[in-house]
């Protein structure tokens, strides 16, 4: 748990990974079928049943993100609606990560199908900027095949129709991602040091983070491009939208690069709960997330830690799953206050059907107050003192059985000689 305290790694040139409807794609992946029909998503955290994302020929025939079912069929009466797999889509993000962490091990996701690749110092490693940017696109295409994963279950036996990423390198993260924007399917875009401005200068100010009402006052000043607004002073931008109408402008006009931030792995405590028959219930639902979040509260690794992200996954009957992910604002060891948020999600946005097995992830940690940290070395010297006692007790078990002790301990005593057989030495185990 000691990693958690140390601060994560950081860079200043960013390769942005982006897929665009990726859980789409997954689903192409699952059922290449689908490529060749127009197809859409419906979402998974919806009250009512909205689309969620929408294939090229969907969107061709009239049916965008947000169409009610009744809607996008009227529009497209051949469309071919999905039920969404939260968990698979979560687990081939995760496999994606693992891909690009061998490459780099500055990693940050973003969103599903979004994330930053920090560079720095990969030239040695790979030849120069082209060797990295061709070493990510050959992890990503092994990704997409699905090659060299652990769990062949997570990923479709079917390649993909084509490759679906795109790259884009730059100073920062915003210029790597206006750059991925830019490029074809399976093609990068580098924006070389000293060219972010003229690059940036000719992109709609849509590239920035904007909300539709920031959106609509831009354009109704005049403002179509990047360059446009970037050749404004910096202060008339402040003065009409304030501290984010600074960080466009800066944006904007090349003036600041944010780094890749790379994550710190963690080791999450997962417990689960397999039911005989599938449940629906919401209050058996709730009764079982209670007992699981005590379960992990319990494991030995979480003694010492307060919980700062949990999240539950159900597998639910006909293939389907249900995902929940929440993080704390206040890190917590208390079950109620862990449990509150996985609550809230399942009575706005329930399962669409019956759960087979629910699991509970603790997925990241704080640092305990002083007190839990004098309990957690105290439980420590305690699971110790456990330990030796059913080692004696096991050693005298064994001795009484085969009338003679069977372990031993292994000493040193002549630590200058090469031959294993002279350094190293058996004993009698005495607990």
């Amino acid at each position: 748990m000691d990693r958690y305290l140390s601060p994560p790694p950081t860079s200043s040139v960013a390769v942005c990974v982006w897929i665009p409807l990726f859980a789409l794609r997954c689903e192409e992946a699952r059922r290449p079928e689908l490529a060749s029909q127009p197809s859409a998503l419906l979402a998974p955290d919806a009250s009512r049943r909205v689309v969620w994302q929408v294939s090229p020929l969907a969107r061709h025939a009239g049916v965008r993100p947000g169409m009610t079912v009744s809607q996008a069929i009227g529009l497209c009466p051949a469309l071919r609606l999905c039920e969404p797999d939260p968990v698979h889509y979560d687990e081939r993000f995760a496999l994606l990560l693992a891909a690009l962490a061998r490459v780099s091990p500055v990693v940050e996701p973003a969103e599903l199908g979004l994330a930053y690749v920090g560079t720095d110092g990969l030239e040695g490693l790979y030849g120069g900027l082209e060797g990295i940017v061709e070493a990510i696109k050959r992890g990503t295409r092994k990704w997409e095949r699905g090659t060299g994963e652990r769990t062949p279950h997570l990923c479709s036996a079917f390649p993909a129709p084509r490759s679906a990423f795109r790259l884009g390198w730059g100073q920062g993260k915003f210029v790597a991602w206006v750059a991925a924007t830019r490029a074809k399917p399976g093609c990068a875009i580098i924006v070389h040091p000293g060219e972010e401005g003229k690059f940036l200068a000719a992109q709609p100010v849509a590239v920035l983070p904007l909300d539709p009402d920031a959106h609509r006052r831009l354009r109704q000043l005049g403002l179509r491009t990047l360059g446009q607004l970037a050749a404004l002073p910096e202060e008339a931008i402040v003065s009409q939208f304030g501290r984010a109408g600074r960080r466009w402008w800066r944006l904007a006009a090349g003036a600041t690069a944010e780094p890749v931030v790379g994550r710190v792995l963690p080791e999450p405590i997962s417990v689960s709960l397999t039911f005989f028959t599938p449940v629906a219930d919401r209050e058996m639902l709730v009764l079982a997330l209670e007992r699981l979040i005590e379960r992990a509260l319990r494991h030995p690794r979480r003694t010492g830690w307060r919980v700062q992200a949990v999240r539950a996954r159900a597998e639910l009957e006909h293939a389907a799953s249900w995902l929940a992910a929440a993080t704390l604002k206040d890190p917590s060891a208390d079950r109620d206050h862990i449990a509150a948020p996985l609550k809230t999600r399942l009575a706005q946005a329930p399962p669409a059907g019956a759960v087979e097995r629910l699991v509970v992830e603790f997925t990241a940690f704080a640092p305990g107050t002083a007190e839990l940290q004098l309990f957690a070395r105290d439980a420590g010297a305690a699971a110790r003192a456990g330990q030796r006692r059913a080692l004696r007790s096991a050693v005298q078990e064994i001795t009484l059985r085969l009338k003679r002790p069977m372990l031993h301990h292994v000493i040193e005593v002549q630590p200058w000689s090469r031959l294993p057989e002279r350094r190293y030495a058996l004993i009698d185990y005495e607990p």
